[in-house]
């Protein structure tokens, strides 16, 4: 890639990281500067063009999905901050 395209895909990837940031502010930067750059590198490793709405609009997928993820009581983490793995009846 040109180094005019790449600095132009940075600078969008920082604007991007903002926006999503300054959203989900229980995440630190550095994680949803991680999302960002990951769905950028799968959208395009699969191919497909990685614009900047597409790349916007599923890492703020995953990131809602993270959100998601957390139970709103906390207990299902442990003191350290790990999972407890669940149980399975049968």
């Amino acid at each position: 890639m040109p180094p005019a395209l790449a600095g132009h895909r940075s600078r969008t990837r920082e604007l991007l990281t903002r926006r999503l940031a300054a959203e989900f502010t229980g995440f630190s930067p550095a994680t949803v500067a991680r999302c960002v750059a990951d769905v950028q590198a799968c959208l395009t490793h699969l191919g497909l063009d990685a614009t900047p709405e597409l790349v916007e609009r599923m890492a703020r997928e995953h990131l809602v999905g993270m959100v998601k993820s957390r139970p709103p009581s906390g207990r299902g983490d442990t003191p350290s901050g790990t999972r407890r793995p669940r149980l399975v009846d049968g």
